[in-house]
């Protein structure tokens, strides 16, 4: 199996990509390909590894940025890590590829290079929430698709039913659709036929109704079902809450020698709270809804979170879930 990385894409690239990448090599016995600037990820790989093994470096001089158009980037930029990358899995020369740069450009290389399945009208980003019991909620779509009929949004429940039961092994995930309150009538006319088509589907769908946006910690559903708006929306809400709470827990403990003492009594607890919050764990969101795997690293993905995002890659390649994709729209 081969894993290309942008090793150019992120905030902590290329160093904390291409240390997460010899990190997934050793632990998952990977083959991996790294795409970008060749000389500055030799200079990384010879600090940080004793040998090569398993490593390729395909030289690409540009790069992507989060300031870049994504559609015109991908056009043009095409000696880009990114474009690289993309093109030998379209080429077959990589399984799978794993990116924690522009959202915006792997999402259009995606669907212009690799390709989208057929059936799928729009390929959804599915992103794992963790929740205050310890597991998680798939978020779909979390960014790529703002405008969205409620066929789309079937198909997105379709396709994280899929994922979970095959790469996170839940047997029976419980689907939930997002919405401003519980009872079947609320919601706009999107929300609205969306719960009709789930609540009518003839296929095995664990429909369990709506979920309002303060019970998604809960760990009441596995799947939380809405466009990419409303889903950014709650991905960012949840981010920022948690890295301003832990502020200004911090700060309020800091702030006398009675509370820094408490502060050192309770900090094993605050770790503990922190760590079931912490998207390195799961590392990144699937692109589903396209020819082969393609993982979104966390913008300020470390090393940690990049390996776990190219576990993902190696378990969706493993488990055949495009394919089963696939299958499983022909037969809708």
């Amino acid at each position: 199996m081969k894993i290309v990385i942008d090793a150019m894409g992120g905030d902590n690239a290329p160093e904390a990509v291409v240390k997460g990448s010899i990190l997934a090599r050793d632990e998952y016995k990977l083959n991996i390909i790294l795409s970008g600037k060749e000389r500055q990820i030799k200079n990384i790989l010879d600090k940080s590894t004793t040998n090569y093994k398993n490593i390729e470096i395909i030289n690409a001089e540009e790069v992507i940025t989060n300031e870049d158009k994504p559609v015109m980037a991908i056009r043009r930029k095409k000696d880009s890590s990114l474009v690289k990358a993309l093109n030998l899995v379209k080429d077959n020369e990589a399984d799978a590829i794993v990116s924690a740069g522009s959202t915006g450009a792997l999402l259009s290389g995606g669907l212009l290079v690799i390709g989208r399945i057929n059936g799928i009208e729009r390929p959804a980003l599915g992103t794992m929430i963790p929740n205050m019991r310890g597991g998680f909620a798939l978020l779909i779509d979390s960014g790529a698709n703002v405008d969205c009929k409620p066929e789309f949004l079937f198909d997105f429940a379709l396709m994280g039913d899929i994922y979970l039961k095959k790469v996170m092994n839940i047997s029976s995930p419980r689907i939930a659709l997002a919405n401003i309150g519980a009872e079947k009538s609320k919601g706009d006319k999107l929300t609205q036929e969306t719960y009709e088509l789930l609540e009518n589907s003839k296929l095995p769908l664990n429909f369990i109704g709506n979920i309002e946006a303060r019970d998604v910690l809960q760990g009441k559903t596995d799947i939380i079902i809405c466009d990419g708006f409303v889903g950014n929306m709650i991905l960012k809400t949840l981010e920022g809450t948690v890295l301003e709470l832990m502020k200004g827990i911090k700060t309020t403990l800091m702030s006398s020698t009675k509370s820094k003492i408490g502060g050192m009594l309770i900090k094993p607890a605050l770790n503990d709270f922190k760590n079931k919050l912490d998207y390195k764990e799961h590392g990144g969101a699937p692109l589903l809804g396209v020819k082969a795997p393609v993982i979104k690293a966390h913008g300020s993905s470390d090393s940690i979170a990049i390996k776990n995002a190219i576990r993902q890659a190696k378990i969706c390649c493993e488990s055949n879930i495009n394919s089963l994709i696939e299958k499983s729209i022909i037969m809708r």
